[in-house]
């Protein structure tokens, strides 16, 4: 059990206990840990929060450490573009919302839509090409975000018939 003093240890190598963890050292050094000013044996320096704070100002990471920033840009890169900058044909042919609504999706309809896919041996590509429509579609109702992606019903018809799966309420 981790434990947390205030107590008025020294430090700097003239031997006690680490205020962090509790164990006896002749190496103890100043480091803040989550506020406070804590002497700590080297087993606990690294949670010194100023080390952190140093290394990532510097840009600089532990080789163990995942890049956080990098993947998550490379994920929302690979779930295709919410908008692509293109909206010529959107200003030409205006939203088809009205003409083709999405109906109601049942709970669960990504999931049920990647298993069908999945289960008929289709890559999410092949499946698009096949229907004429885009991928990035395809993956947004298999995420769930039909609705967010402005998906039409009538892409929810033709999979559910081309895969012969139930994603709409009747």
């Amino acid at each position: 059990m981790v434990k947390y003093s205030t107590g008025g240890s020294s430090g700097g190598g003239s031997g006690g206990s680490c205020e962090l963890c509790g164990s006896t050292s002749d190496d103890l050094a100043e480091a803040n840990v989550a506020g406070a000013t804590l002497s700590v044996c080297p087993d606990c320096a690294p949670y010194d929060d100023t080390a952190h704070k140093e290394e990532k100002q510097r840009g600089s990471r532990d080789e163990d450490e995942p890049d956080r920033d990098r993947r998550a840009a490379q994920n929302a890169a690979s779930a295709g573009p919410v908008f692509d900058g293109d909206s010529e044909h959107w200003e030409e042919e205006g939203a088809d919302y009205d003409d083709d609504p999405l109906p109601y999706l049942v709970s669960g309809y990504g999931e049920t839509l990647e298993t069908a896919r999945q289960e008929a041996g289709l890559q999410r590509e092949e499946l698009a090409a096949e229907l004429g429509a885009r991928e990035s579609d395809i993956l947004a109702v298999e995420q769930g975000r039909a609705t967010q992606a402005g998906v039409g019903g009538s892409l929810i018809e033709a999979v559910e018939e081309r895969l012969d799966v139930s994603l709409s309420e009747d």
